[in-house]
């Protein structure tokens, strides 16, 4: 080989070593993409018997982990708070909503005794980026760029158009917001493109840099407003015709028959608030069905843009190196568009057809309760409606494929896994602040289809709604009753037989847990929290 040619081979191979080098140690670690849907019920995906079309969820859970007992905090925001800190929302300052109250727990943002997900990766080198609706404190000194992530893109608050932004409560300022500065949408802005384009870029920008990253994706779909586009509402249309009851025993059957639902759960009774589809006219069956069209659509629209993104990590040859998980921040929402806390001109535009842009409409208790099958009751209460997510985690190589587990998990459980998959310590401290201890548990173990220690016990309060789970057994109480009921969710998974009268003892036992934890986790009676006039309220 002439000199000339064996000095230029070597260093193209000198090129080629260190590139490959370079990309090894980017990839020591893997990248963490948390993705959170918005009010999305237990069985509105695919894989979970939804009716939307989500192909690019469904080969997630197929090709990874489903978890079928995985629990949020039955709110956006205080599920948002014990997500990104490990802790419960209490202990993170946002016990209620984002309501500026004295007491600490229920301050209404996140406090300076935790550490967000972000802020205890960036010791491990870690890249932390956000793109989404944030919902956690809305003054600008606690807005993301604040608790540890290097890029934003977003909605700070809890609800907006999808197409626009305007204020839909009286008194509202709403932001959107790129790093720390608020933006204007653009023309032709749809926020669950937005977005997945924003959280797509970052990722790109972050080749550059050779670090691991953390991408934390909240979309706000499909909360209402229920906002779709044309192409993607023109699939659903009609398919809703069949009536509420039809559709939930259809998805009841797919589910147990996907093994979702295990063998003897029953369909919970249609909800209360809900009337015989027969009883309506054909009008309000078209109005129904346009509202559930367009419902469906806006997962469907989520589902493409998971596909976007898993198409971006392919194109990087990041793919193999990411841990994706999936989950919705509580059950299927039952709220309506109405009553003094809208203004007139939102109330008017709920009356406009679900799939103008112009309007401003939710789908109720009866969307609802079919997103929500086969259990009872809905988003804001502690029943399984209420708390119940699909989980999937996928990650080629990190997450071993067709695993399904029925281990009961919780929201605190993501910083500890975050920080395993990192091999990184949880902080003692920050900034100067001392650090409470997280509540999560690595699910790791689940990831690589070994044997799981689980927790104890799990427990949930909001606005007084209060329950455990421990094993088979779960403790449930409403607000403003507060009377306990139990029932077995291995065989009862609807929570349709209350057996506190026939095992007096198990409600004491769990009674006692509750009442421990609650004083450990700072939860404050909430007949002490409402109707005071010193409550300033952000949303």
């Amino acid at each position: 080989m002439p000199r000339k040619t064996f000095f230029t081979v070597s260093f193209f191979l000198l090129l080629t070593f260190s590139a490959i080098s370079a990309r090894s140690q980017k990839k020591k670690f893997p990248n963490i993409i948390v993705i959170l849907a918005d009010d999305m019920g237990y069985s509105d995906i695919g894989c979970f018997g939804g009716d939307a079309r989500t192909p690019n969820l469904d080969e997630m859970a197929g090709k990874g982990l489903k978890m079928t007992h995985f629990y949020n905090a039955s709110r956006c925001c205080p599920t948002r708070a014990s997500l990104l800190t490990g802790l419960f929302q209490h202990q993170a300052g946002v016990g209620d909503m984002m309501n500026t109250r004295p007491e600490p727990a229920y301050q209404g943002y996140l406090n300076r005794n935790c550490v967000t997900i972000a802020e205890a990766l960036k010791p491990a080198g870690y890249n932390t980026f956000m793109a989404g609706k944030w919902h956690v404190g809305q003054a600008p000194e606690n807005w993301p760029l604040k608790r540890g992530f290097d890029r934003y893109y977003g909605l700070i608050d809890g609800a907006a158009s999808y197409f626009d932004l305007y204020p839909y409560r009286p008194g509202q300022k709403l932001t959107v917001a790129l790093d720390d500065q608020p933006v204007t949408p653009g023309k032709g802005y749809y926020s669950t493109d937005a977005y997945t384009d924003y959280a797509m870029k970052f990722i790109q920008e972050n080749e550059e840099s050779r670090k691991p990253f953390f991408l934390y994706l909240a979309y706000q779909a499909p909360h209402w407003p229920l906002h779709a586009l044309p192409g993607d509402i023109a699939r659903y249309r009609g398919k809703f015709m069949k009536g509420w009851d039809r559709l939930r025993e259809e998805r009841f059957a797919r589910m147990q028959k996907s093994g979702i639902i295990k063998p003897g759960t029953t369909l919970s009774s249609r909800d209360p608030h809900v009337r015989d589809w027969n009883t309506l006219t054909e009008e309000e069956k078209e109005q129904w069905d346009e509202r559930m069209a367009v419902y469906a659509a806006m997962i469907d629209r989520m589902d493409q843009n998971i596909g976007r993104l898993r198409a971006k990590l392919r194109e990087l040859g990041e793919e193999d190196n990411t841990v994706i998980m999936f989950l919705s921040d509580n059950g299927a929402s039952s709220e309506s568009i109405k009553g003094s806390g809208f203004l007139p001109g939102i109330i008017e535009a709920s009356k406009r057809p679900a799939s103008d842009p112009s309007s401003f409409t939710a789908y109720g208790f009866e969307g609802a309760n079919v997103s929500n099958t086969p259990f009872r009751l809905f988003k804001h209460w502690e029943y399984e409606g209420g708390t119940a997510t699909p989980f999937i985690a996928y990650g080629p190589g990190l997450v071993k494929k067709g695993l399904v587990s029925e281990q009961p998990a919780h929201i605190i459980d993501l910083m500890s896994t975050c920080l395993d998959l990192a091999h990184t310590p949880y902080p003692a401290t920050s900034k100067g602040n001392k650090i409470k201890a997280t509540e999560g548990l690595s699910l790791v173990p689940l990831f690589q289809g070994r044997k799981w220690k689980g927790h104890d016990a799990l427990f949930f309060e909001h606005e007084g709604n209060r329950a455990v789970r421990q094993g088979r057994w779960k403790l449930v109480s409403q607000f403003p009753e507060n009377k306990w009921y139990l029932y077995d969710i291995e065989a009862d998974r609807s929570e349709k037989t209350d057996l506190s009268e026939k095992y007096p003892a198990k409600v004491m036992e769990l009674a006692a847990l509750y009442t421990s934890w609650a004083a450990r986790a700072e939860v404050i009676p909430f007949e002490q929290l409402v109707n005071r006039k010193s409550d300033k309220f952000e949303n």
